[in-house]
């Protein structure tokens, strides 16, 4: 399968690429992204195909019918990192929570969070690109908390692969922020900013698309990639857990095949979101995407009125920090399926230069045909994580939570809900602790010693060991001085 750009083609680029070429560069023409020419078309043959089929069954038939680029041996060790989860057999547990909605647990892997189902086999595939090219690469990754972790935790110590994390400092949880300033593999640099999330994901933009970067990564030998979901790389492996998850309620007996469901997903750099959009696109019955976020609501205000709107805008600190975004990126992939390439440059040109765009009525008719939205604050998010813990007996992270109003706001209750949880409860213990007890300004330990008596839950090993792990990473620079940074680290 090629690919093909967001904005159209300029005359330095072929016009279509490989999959391989996709994730090795991943932005396109005019500051694009890479998207397939053609979703395969799986439809119920598929899914009643893959009824009683493993997670990593289901994973290798799916990445088969987009025909990429990757010998199947390399596949095959991607996806053998599932094993690692909490369940080799179940790697994302799909949990009942109320009468019609079910929770998809998309954190069971090493970094606690669901960064893991894509990046974990994403940097199997990269590196071994990158050794079969003979090259070596630079990824940069932009984190409001979880790709970070993520991102260095698949890419330690692997051949022809360095990673530059960029953080917002003061923006994570201590567990998130303890994560990244722990390792201390030779081939991992994380990078504290003074800023938002939104500074550190334009500086990547900025510098994938900078000649003169390239240029100095040239004369040492490097070449550039990223491992935010700005990269196909990243979404193609978000899509199949909403397969999964579809699959898990007909397993469960909860839905009968084919019955339409509601995907709920926290929704900050939409990445998650355009995956189930490509599943629904496919083969998965979808009655609609509920977008789910916090204060940051502009995803909401563009599905509720069709503007794009940033004017005055300034990212709100909230409980729920992975979606203190503003930008997200991979809306112009839905724009790009939806309207073409023409319209799409025009949007997000608008976007760049006076900070909103508007979509027409009869495009937000399209938009809404898909999609719904609501927004939580972080009282009501507690609110829903005290209650549900209360009467359901379910402890969930904040992200999640947003879900819950969204659930209650948007959904046609005779229909099934999937919701994602995004992080398990240890990463953002302050705010659950808060939740249950009352307690405020916990420091994350005693955070997590609160909810682990309160809920009778085990703390896990590698988040309690982060305490005590010598700090390795101590770089905390201005914006303006991140790409400096980044050249004395290679």
């Amino acid at each position: 399968m090629n690919f093909i750009q967001t904005r159209g083609v300029d005359t330095s680029r072929p016009t279509t690429v490989t999959f391989s070429e996709a994730i090795l560069a991943p932005i396109a023409s005019f500051g694009g992204l890479y998207v397939p020419e053609k979703l395969p078309q799986l439809g119920l043959e598929f899914l009643e195909k893959h009824r009683n089929s493993s997670y990593k069954e289901l994973a290798k038939d799916m990445l088969n019918r987009f025909e990429i680029d990757i010998d199947s041996e390399v596949i095959d060790e991607a996806l053998s990192l599932y094993d690692k989860f909490d369940d080799a057999s179940n790697p994302v547990p799909v949990v009942k929570v109320k009468e019609n909605l079910y929770i998809s647990e998309l954190y069971h892997g090493p970094t606690r969070a669901f960064k893991d189902m894509a990046l974990q086999p994403f940097g199997v595939v990269l590196s071994s690109i990158a050794q079969k090219r003979d090259e070596n690469y630079l990824i940069l990754a932009a984190t409001s908390g979880d790709t970070g972790p993520a991102a260095l935790e698949t890419f330690k110590n692997r051949a022809n692969v360095k990673v530059a994390c960029l953080y917002p400092d003061g923006g994570t949880s201590d567990v998130q922020r303890l994560q990244m300033v722990t390792e201390d593999a030779p081939n991992l640099k994380v990078i504290g900013i003074n800023g938002v999330f939104d500074d550190a994901q334009s500086a990547l933009k900025r510098l994938l698309a900078s000649e003169s970067f390239k240029d100095a990564l040239q004369k040492k030998h490097t070449s550039l990639s990223a491992a935010n979901s700005v990269n196909f790389g990243r979404i193609i492996f978000q899509i199949i857990y909403h397969i999964h998850s579809y699959l898990e309620l007909v397993r469960q007996e909860a839905i009968s095949m084919g019955e339409k469901v509601y995907l709920n997903v926290p929704s900050g750099n939409f990445g998650n979101a355009l995956g189930g959009y490509y599943a629904m696109q496919m083969c998965v019955p979808v009655e609609k995407i509920i977008i789910s976020s916090n204060e940051n609501n502009v995803l909401t205000r563009l599905i509720k009125t069709g503007k794009y709107d940033l004017r005055g805008c300034e990212v709100v600190g909230t409980t729920s920090p992975a979606m203190d975004i503003l930008k997200s990126s991979n809306v112009e992939r839905i724009l790009f399926d939806m309207f073409g390439h023409v319209r799409t440059r025009e949007l997000m040109e608008d976007l760049e230069k006076e900070n909103v765009y508007e979509l027409t009525s009869e495009e937000l008719t399209k938009l809404q045909a898909c999609f719904d939205a609501d927004y939580c604050n972080g009282e009501e998010g507690k609110k829903y994580i005290r209650d549900t813990f209360r009467n359901d007996g379910y402890l969930m992270d904040p992200h999640t939570a947003t879900c819950l109003k969204s659930y209650e706001t948007c959904s046609n209750p005779e229909i099934k809900t999937i919701a994602y949880s995004t992080a398990e409860w240890t990463k953002f213990s302050p705010v659950i602790a808060n939740a249950l007890t009352g307690e405020e300004d916990a420091e994350d330990i005693v955070a997590l010693e609160s909810i682990s008596k309160e809920a009778n839950l085990e703390i896990p090993a590698m988040v309690r060991g982060l305490f005590t792990k010598p700090i390795a990473q101590k770089t905390v620079i201005e914006k303006e001085d991140i790409e400096e940074e980044i050249l004395k680290f290679l």
